[in-house]
């Protein structure tokens, strides 16, 4: 039995939510952002009114207004649009801003809060609102007690260069985020293709040395009481096979747990061990001929490993589905891809309908498939015009778009 770590069944991650520690972290942040607004806005405040003798002394009620505004920010991610409102409210207050010169402080925060919230067209009404509020209108500017046409400039200036800014840092986060979804996506996509690689080895593994397990077992059950030494023979098999079972299995496990690091296994899949795959077919019942032309190099080891499975299955195929007898396996070395063809001389019947196996899948081919397409290749299987089964795979040799060795 295998075991997971806990996870805290009160709060399920799910992709794009923030996870408990993450939201902990942004609240934080958020409280020691309030904080120190509020320190920047009542502690200047304070400061100027013994600076400054002829400035308007802040009121009581003007503090409280900087704490408001400033506390606001706490929930300027989860609120970003009504965050804007309280700081703008306090920003505008008659008489406030006159008091106090920090006073614009909580609201610029809110404003990029709002513009990075993609809550643009509320980001953009803050500041006509807040301009507006500073400025009288045109007729009125240069009259006693009311702003110059120099300060409506330079307002003006100001506020086009906050929102340019904020755009700015909004699109570098927009890019952010977009690099970071195309990451996880292509992790995901290799996960998949990872799963779908582990998934056929382990059906190539269970299903080539179950059907020599199962031919053998029949036959010593049939033969313990009449003939023992064939039934030892066929136990003494079943062993064997099973044994190189587990050291396959391991080793194609190893992939997703880094166990057993010290128990022996096989050499490494590849068109080296054929002979293994003649002699397992053998017990099988199944007479292999193995023939070889061309100049043979070292091969890629993907291209190795995926033409060792495609004959283990090919034959594995014939061994179950074919009733036949023999079996041929082609290897043709070439300059630019390496051709693997598997013949049999039985009456092939579909996964499905063959006694042996009535519930077959049929997704031996389809890894067969999947394994030469993977390389750039490609694979044909069906039945002969002359009766049997053949299976033909072409596997690229150079430019393959997953790894692997030059030749």
């Amino acid at each position: 039995m295998t075991t997971q770590p806990d996870l805290p069944a009160d709060l399920p991650h799910q992709p794009g939510l923030p996870t408990r520690d993450a939201a902990t972290r942004r609240w934080a942040a958020d409280a020691a952002i309030a904080v120190a607004v509020i320190a920047i806005e009542v502690g200047g405040t304070f400061a100027s009114a013994h600076w400054h003798h002829g400035h308007a002394t802040a009121g009581v009620a003007t503090y409280l207004l900087l704490v408001v505004g400033g506390a606001s920010l706490i929930a300027r991610r989860r609120y970003p649009v009504g965050v804007l409102a309280v700081t703008l409210a306090v920003a505008i207050w008659p008489g406030a801003a006159s008091q106090v010169q920090l006073i614009w402080l909580a609201l610029i925060v809110a404003f990029f809060t709002a513009v990075q919230a993609r809550q643009r067209a509320a980001a953009v009404a803050s500041l006509v609102i807040g301009y507006a509020a500073s400025v009288w209108p045109p007729w009125l500017i240069g009259s006693p007690g009311h702003a110059s046409a120099g300060f409506a400039v330079r307002l003006a200036v100001l506020l086009l260069f906050l929102l340019a800014v904020a755009e700015v840092i909004r699109a570098r986060g927009q890019r952010t985020a977009a690099l970071e979804q195309s990451r996880q996506e292509e992790l995901r996509r290799r996960a998949g293709e990872e799963r779908m690689r582990i998934a056929r080895d382990l059906h190539d593994v269970v299903a080539h040395n179950i059907s020599v397990i199962n031919v053998q077992a029949n036959t010593a059950l049939h033969l313990m009481d009449r003939q023992p030494d064939r039934a030892r023979s066929a136990l003494t098999t079943i062993n064997e096979v099973s044994g190189q079972a587990l050291v396959e299995l391991r080793s194609v496990l190893g992939v997703l747990r880094a166990v057993d690091e010290g128990a022996p296994r096989a050499p490494a899949p590849g068109l080296a061990r054929l002979g293994d795959l003649a002699d397992t077919a053998a017990a099988a019942g199944l007479a292999v001929r193995v023939e070889e032309s061309g100049q043979r190099a070292p091969l890629p080891a993907d291209v190795d490993l995926a033409a060792y499975r495609i004959v283990q299955e090919a034959l594995t195929n014939s061994a179950r589905h074919s009733g036949g007898t023999k079996a041929t396996v082609r290897i043709v070395d070439g300059e630019d891809a390496l051709v693997v063809e598997v013949d049999d001389d039985g009456a092939w019947r579909p996964p499905g309908r063959s006694p042996a196996q009535p519930h077959g899948t049929g997704s031996g081919i389809a890894g067969m498939t999947e394994r030469a397409a993977a390389l750039g290749g490609t694979l044909q299987a069906g039945p002969r015009p002359g009766g049997g089964f053949a299976v033909r795979a072409r596997l690229p040799l150079h430019g393959l778009p997953q790894g692997g060795g030059d030749r």
